[in-house]
């Protein structure tokens, strides 16, 4: 690959951290494509995404002078509420609404679940402070903002060595002049607090779900904005000036500003843009239904793409076992009011440590090895039993190396692992344990792809499953297997797609404004004027960024609700609202919302809110009809070892082939190999590499 000429912008890196490697993929010029795998650093994840830029650049032959930009999605604001490691936060709130983070919607996640607990608010009862005011629904002031109250309050939560606070006062949607004079004061007198306001964020009814979302921006605030300056401060020392853009939830790149001041926007970074890349992929490969399926080393993860549209919501819910924005399950952790991509997550990936409980019973994760040590196969101290562990004694992992032979494995460590944890205690063999702990780690995973197909009343089976991430493509088959799924996607560069996903990406930017009024024609000019203070704000944001008016991209959506409902869905609409638009929009909500809830209502419709996303469409970002990495067409195979695909069966004589040299078609059973990821093809199934280097595979039956 030769060199740029000196000087010459036509770089652009991703990187994506994961729990055991941090992924990165750098593109040049007309699409020559490099990609890389790191092990991750847990305590300075940004040291890994540093040293990873340093190596694909020295791959490459460029420097940093050559990099147009850095894209990058980070894992720090969901690990910081998972491990609950964010700031000392307080909250300052209306008189009367301290404990709104206890009450919260009165309802838990699983109605006969006697045994469940709900989860320690972030911010404590002693850090939850009153102030006197009150705004009407209407945004009339009917107390005014008591300031003495308010330093007070300050000092009290100073004394309590708080340094992140967030303010979020009862209508302050409607009327933010309190919030904001709160602002003022807290910046005036206490100037090294960190303040999140909640109208800021995201300006819309609901107090609940408000003071969550400003309380967990403000607890993780602090962390993202020191490691996203950490991380701009390396790359600066690499001599990279190029802007730094960070996935949003929602999948879209926003600069890093945004990021330090709005975290909540980004908890869930690094999954969104590998559905987003899928939603790309799909639409290069005409197909328009797939469920998407990313595998890592903590966690597993899916979503679903139905006509070509990626499903959105606007609010999502962090709790541990199973995380998900599903409109069903509520209650069971923190609640964030911000747009995101529909994915149900699960603490279930190639790290994930296997035991025996007291009864016999095989449990697989949530807990996980990680990077430091990794699994007992890495060598690097750890001894427990893991998937990848798991996965190396059925054969399935080459016994010696992986991401092409910068990872040395020990085959009879993971063997020494299994037997030790899980074999000795249930009296079986060590292959028998290992294909125990894989079908295991496979039904936790499929419980992620069920709530975002089975539980939406969507039948997998009419989708195809798109796989990656750097285990996806060895469990993807079983999966789909499982779901009654015959079509199968494995993308190039499978193991690196989400950081590839980034690479064809959009700039961003959602703009909301709370309008609550009856779907009638007498709304249409408010609605029409909204809609269109919205787009002409995000057209000015996108402009800012260098884009052109043939550049962007304007969606304008209504959020509409039946009367006094709690949950809205959003509907998008034409860039004009005509006479007469008032019936077709409330048949159109009616359809989406028996696709979502199965019946349709009579009662009468009401509009939430409006919003508008404004995209610009970047330049030189990976084209996934055109891009190439690995050839196909050879016909050598480059091994065999024998690989357990069932009981019945035991070990199989199995052929392996690196990925250059898969032929054109082949049947199971086969192995596939390349430096991101392992391709399992299970026996019957046949896999076809299309033009662009995809796996397409046919299961049996």
């Amino acid at each position: 690959m030769g060199l740029a000429e000196p000087g010459e912008r036509t770089v652009r890196i991703a990187a994506d951290i994961g729990g055991t490697f941090t992924d990165l993929v750098l593109i040049k010029g007309a699409g020559e494509v490099l990609t890389a795998k790191v092990s991750s650093t847990g305590s300075a994840p940004e040291a890994a995404v540093l040293d990873g830029i340093r190596g694909i650049m020295a791959e490459a032959g460029v420097d940093g002078s050559q990099v147009v930009e850095v894209l990058h999605g980070t894992t720090i604001g969901s690990n910081t509420l998972l491990e609950r490691t964010g700031a000392p936060t307080g909250l300052i709130t209306t008189r009367g609404f301290r404990d709104i983070l206890e009450i919260g919607r009165v309802r838990t996640p699983e109605m006969f679940d006697l045994a469940w607990t709900k989860p320690e608010p972030l911010v404590p009862r002693r850090a939850r402070l009153e102030v006197t005011e009150r705004i009407a629904a209407d945004g009339a002031v009917l107390t005014p903002l008591a300031e003495a109250e308010v330093l007070e309050a300050g000092r009290r939560l100073q004394q309590q060595g708080i340094t992140s606070v967030a303010v979020c006062f009862i209508n302050s949607y409607r009327n933010a002049a309190h919030e904001r004079r709160v602002g003022e004061l807290l910046a005036e007198h206490f100037p090294a607090f960190e303040v999140t306001l909640s109208a800021a964020l995201q300006p819309e009814a609901k107090e609940y779900e408000r003071t969550s979302t400003a309380v967990v921006n403000a607890y993780v605030l602090p962390v993202m904005r020191g490691y996203l300056a950490r991380l701009a401060a390396g790359l600066a020392g690499l001599g990279i000036t190029a802007p730094l853009l960070v996935v949003s939830s929602s999948g879209g790149l926003v600069r890093s500003a945004v990021a330090q001041e709005q975290p909540v926007l980004f908890i869930s970074s690094g999954p969104a843009a590998g559905v987003t890349g899928a939603a790309r992929l799909g639409t290069a490969g005409r197909i328009d239904d797939l469920i998407v399926f990313d595998m890592g080393g903590t966690t597993a993860k899916a979503a679903l793409i139905e006509g070509g549209r990626i499903s959105r919501t606007n609010e999502y819910e962090f709790r541990a076992g199973i995380s998900t924005p599903s409109r069903f399950i509520k209650a069971g952790g923190f609640l964030m009011r911000a747009p995101t991509i529909d994915i149900a997550e699960v603490g279930a990936g190639a790290g994930s440590i296997a035991r025996v409980d007291a009864g016999g019973l095989i449990h697989v994760g949530p807990r996980s090895a990680g990077a430091e040590p990794g699994p007992a196969c890495y060598g690097k101290g750890g001894d427990s039993a893991t998937v990848t562990d798991a996965n190396v004694v059925l054969g399935y992992l080459n016994p010696k190396e992986l991401a092409g032979g910068t990872l040395a494995i020990d085959a009879g460590l993971s063997e020494q692992a299994v037997t030790s944890h899980v074999a000795t205690p249930l009296g079986v063999s060590a292959a028998e344990a290992a294909l125990g702990v894989r079908e295991i780690a496979n039904l936790n995973m499929a419980r992620a792809i069920r709530a975002v197909t089975v539980e939406r009343g969507v039948d997998p089976r009419d989708f195809t499953l798109v796989a990656f991430g750097g285990s996806g493509p060895v469990h993807a088959c079983d999966l789909a297997a499982m779901l009654g799924i015959r079509h199968v996607l494995l993308p190039n560069l499978a193991g690196v797609f989400t950081a590839a996903g980034m690479l064809a990406g959009d700039i961003e930017r959602q703009l909301v404004e709370p309008l609550p009024a009856p779907l009638d024609e007498a709304l249409g000019p408010r609605l029409q004027a909204a809609l269109d203070r919205l787009a002409a704000e995000a057209r000015a944001a996108l402009a800012e960024e260098g884009f052109s008016a043939d550049q962007m991209a304007i969606e304008r959506q209504v959020d509409l609700r039946f009367e006094n409902q709690d949950t809205e869905l959003g509907i998008v609409v034409e860039d004009a609202i005509e006479a007469g638009f008032a019936a077709p929009l409330r048949e159109r909500f009616l359809e989406a919302y028996e696709r979502v809830y199965e019946y349709r209502a009579r009662d009468r419709v009401e509009v939430v809110a409006v919003r508008v996303v404004g995209r610009g469409h970047r330049a030189g970002k990976l084209d996934f009809t055109s891009y190439r990495t690995a050839a196909t067409g050879g016909t050598n195979v480059a091994s065999e070892r024998q690989v357990m695909f069932a009981r019945e069966s035991g070990y199989v004589s199995t052929p392996v082939f690196d990925r250059s040299a898969l032929p054109e078609v082949a049947t199971g059973p086969l192995i596939v190999e390349s430096l991101d990821t392992t391709a399992v093809i299970p026996p019957g199934a046949v896999v076809r590499a299309d033009e662009a280097g995809n796996l397409r595979i046919e299961l049996e039956g």
